[in-house]
């Protein structure tokens, strides 16, 4: 059981770094977009209101975020019955994160009374790094969480993870439900 155990552990975090080397890409691209057009709009058409050039740079990186992660990052995670669900928890947490990294750019302009367009930005990546971090543990733990074993090699993985429940009469004997399967009565 102990070598099960550290085999399917190892397999687990292999699992979980591929998950964020993937998200990392989706990110890396994502940010891509939202500086990007983050940077035009402050220069160009929205010149002079930076915390709105942020917001629509983050809106239209969610937009690409959301199809990638679904379709890529979490594909095998993804909810096929509960799109809906899914897509809210998605905006609900990428509103969490645009509300932080537009308030990151919006504390710098006002409060702080900053107006180099530079900093101004920079608070703004500032505050997409905290943000980024809060939205990947979300997405694969609430938005993204079908059960691990649909992945293909990861089946019953979290039985091996629960605790064993002791029952009543087998004199201390641990059992672990999750893998025995129920007897007939």
């Amino acid at each position: 059981m102990n070598t099960s155990l550290t085999v399917r552990l190892r397999g687990l975090v292999s699992l979980f770094w591929r998950e964020v080397a993937k998200f990392g890409t989706v990110g890396a691209l994502a940010f891509v977009i939202d500086n990007g057009l983050t940077l035009f709009l402050m220069h160009g058409p929205m010149s002079g209101s930076e915390v709105k050039a942020r917001f629509v740079g983050a809106v239209v990186a969610t937009m690409f975020s959301w199809v990638a992660n679904r379709y890529w990052t979490f594909r095998r995670r993804r909810s096929v019955d509960n799109v809906g669900r899914e897509l809210g928890l998605f905006l609900l947490i990428n509103g969490v994160g645009i509300v932080i990294s537009t308030g990151f750019t919006w504390v710098a302009r006002y409060p702080m009374g900053i107006e180099d367009k530079n900093m101004l930005f920079l608070a703004g990546v500032l505050g997409i790094v905290v943000a980024t971090v809060l939205r990947f543990f979300a997405y694969r733990f609430w938005v993204f969480n079908a059960e691990l074993d649909q992945e293909p090699g990861f089946e019953q993985d979290h039985a091996l993870l629960e605790e064993p429940v002791v029952q009543p009469g087998g004199a201390g004997r641990a059992v672990n439900n999750a893998v025995r399967p129920p007897s007939a009565s």
